[in-house]
């Protein structure tokens, strides 16, 4: 059977809208299911342990939600031969977008019931687990200012959910300082002054879609880097629409690295997100954990 977990909060309510379009194709379909409904990506997460046991009888774990609901069970699922489904219901659904999962809940539903299972990659730091970038610097402040913020609620009621963190990228660009980092890839140090970002990227896409590492592969073993260094606010400003398509990497004031560890050390704290949830502050350290866990992908949908 397939277990289903239902973030009631992901999407701001988005979860049980998108569980009541899917459960009648299921009966339609004849799935042999069982659904439970958590309050909270943590609440999921000792869901899915309950469940950890039945390798008999669940063929998939479904999270019915988003990046965040998915990240509080990574490291759970990475213990376990049961792959990842997702039907999206977040504001983001950054890990679905890599995966080429449909958005729409109809489409998901065909894409992972015809699926088949594969290994991607995951970022830890310490004992928590991330699937798609850790961001840190100003991405780590415009997420935390998001999660607090009203109007996500209002833009994900609109299907906007990416715009929420374009306002806030405006509103905490008025005020961020960038300070000097000393970075190490896999043993390798440098040092860069004046840092907006640094994303280590698992997958190319974060805030609902921006391609912040496009060439960034979750099976490849590595993680891509990139860092926003040496700007004026004006600047950083003018080439954040690039990141839409990909091509703010070829402005001179854009790093991009390869590696599987990263350490990031700075000269005052740089506040830090991974999967769009906060995660702490600078020094931190980075490590991809190659074919981590197992998800149901559909090439068909490429």
């Amino acid at each position: 059977m397939y277990l289903f977990i239902v973030n009631r909060l992901s999407g701001n309510g988005k979860g049980m809208k998108v569980w009541r379009r899917i459960q009648p194709l299921l009966h339609e379909k004849q799935v042999p299911y069982k659904v439970e409904f958590s309050g909270s990506p943590s609440h999921a997460g000792l869901l899915v342990r309950q469940y950890m046991g039945d390798n008999d009888e669940v063929k998939a774990f479904v999270i019915v939600g988003g990046d965040g609901t998915i990240q509080s069970i990574a490291h759970e699922i990475a213990e376990s031969n049961i792959p990842l489904g997702i039907i999206p219901a977040g504001s983001g659904n950054d890990l679905a977008r890599g995966l080429n999962i449909p958005l729409n809940a109809k489409k998901a539903l065909e894409y992972l019931l015809a699926g088949t299972v594969k290994k991607i990659d995951m970022a830890r730091i310490g004992s928590k687990c991330y699937t798609t970038v850790v961001g840190i610097g100003i991405d780590g402040k415009i997420a935390q200012t998001v999660n607090l913020s009203r109007y996500k609620k209002w833009f994900n009621q609109l299907r906007l959910g990416n715009l929420s963190y374009v306002f806030s990228f405006i509103q905490v660009l008025l005020r961020y300082k960038p300070v000097d980092v000393r970075i190490k890839v896999d043993g390798q140090e440098m040092i860069y002054s004046d840092v907006w970002l640094i994303a280590v990227a698992n997958v190319p896409n974060y805030a609902g879609g921006m391609k912040i590492c496009p060439e960034a592969c979750y099976t490849d073993g590595f993680f891509h880097i990139c860092i926003v260094q040496g700007i004026s606010r004006w600047t950083l400003m003018k080439i954040f629409p690039n990141v839409f398509r990909g091509n703010h990497i070829f402005h001179p004031a854009v790093t991009t690295l390869q590696g599987k560890n990263v350490e990031v050390y700075t000269e005052s704290p740089m506040i830090a997100h991974g999967d769009g949830e906060m995660i702490g502050e600078t020094p931190l350290e980075v490590t991809v954990s190659q074919d981590a866990i197992h998800v149901i992908y559909n090439p068909q949908f490429i």
